[in-house]
């Protein structure tokens, strides 16, 4: 009985030890980005919707693509925030590629998951940002392709977005949007430190490795498969991120992860079945899975 209550104790001190070391190394990276997010959300939102209608309206061909991607890049939407926006310039006459490079973009990548993925490293940095860029871009360029006079989207279903950012104090503005994204995630972030704990105990290393390493094609399409069920929050994510890179899982695999995860999170993809419809929506999921194990491959034989 005594040892056994030592297996406990031993194994409660390093599980407090471990989420206490991960904590103090994510959570300056988490919050700054929280706040950076928070800033744009308050005082530059408006202004990055305005630029999105008014290019949007405009034939730049090519160009415009890569300014939808990196407009939603850097707006602070996630996809249940993003698609009301969307369905918003569909309706002032915005062109479907250049709302599916926004759209695709704005859910892949925002301003907060952009700072908190340096916990990761500058190449796992680099490959979410490259990776998301083309997943994107590609998006708008098969809408231009294959549906060139419109009809791929359905946003009847949406009204106009409700602005949430209202209080009449800038500072109490702020400090509400702060507020809000800290309890949309950070008990995520809690969870995903205490299951990137639990995993160093119960998964054995070489066998992780084995599985999604380097030289695992096998490991590649895993990992974008179960980007599905296992994505929740990037919050969430992250920690375990973190920790399958150092127990061996290859870039390649991890990228595959970073694009299916965000883009086909269960309690989102409600909503993109409704604009999309059944069709659209299985292209939608083709292309994403698709995409990410081929883009996986090339960073593996890459980095």
């Amino acid at each position: 009985m005594d040892s056994v209550l030592e297996f406990i104790k031993g194994e409660l001190i390093y599980f407090w030890f471990y989420c206490e070391v991960q904590f103090l190394q994510i959570i300056p990276y988490y919050l700054i980005g929280m706040f950076v997010g928070s800033f744009i959300s308050v005082f530059a939102k408006n202004s990055i919707n305005k630029a999105v209608a008014k290019l949007g309206l405009q034939s730049l061909g090519f160009l415009g693509l890569i300014i939808a991607v990196i407009l939603g890049f850097i707006s602070p939407l996630c996809m249940y925030g993003t698609i009301p926006i969307a369905a918003s310039l569909a309706r002032q006459g915005i062109k479907e590629d250049f709302l599916a490079s926004f759209m695709v973009g704005s859910i892949l990548i925002n301003p907060q998951l952009v700072i908190y993925s340096l916990v990761l490293g500058e190449t796992a940095f680099w490959v979410k940002l490259i990776s998301a860029f083309f997943c994107a871009l590609t998006a708008g360029l098969l809408i231009w392709r294959f549906y060139p006079q419109g009809g791929f989207f359905n946003f009847t279903s949406f009204s106009d977005p409700k602005n949430r950012d209202t209080d009449p104090n800038l500072v109490m503005r702020f400090l509400k949007n702060v507020y809000r994204n800290l309890k949309a995630t950070f008990s995520y972030v809690l969870i995903g430190i205490a299951l990137a704990a639990i995993f160093t105990r119960v998964v054995p290393g070489d066998l992780f490795a084995s599985f999604f390493g380097k030289n695992s094609e096998f490991g590649v399409f895993a990992a974008a498969t179960i980007g599905v069920p296992v994505y929740v929050c990037g919050g969430g994510t992250i920690p375990l991120l973190q920790e399958w890179l150092f127990s061996g899982m290859s870039m390649g695999a991890a990228c595959a992860f970073m694009l299916t995860g965000p883009a086909t999170k269960i309690t989102n993809l409600s909503a993109v079945k409704i604009i999309l419809g059944a069709r659209a929506f299985c292209f939608y999921l083709i292309f994403i899975m698709a995409f990410a194990c081929i883009s996986g491959l090339i960073t593996n034989l890459l980095v």
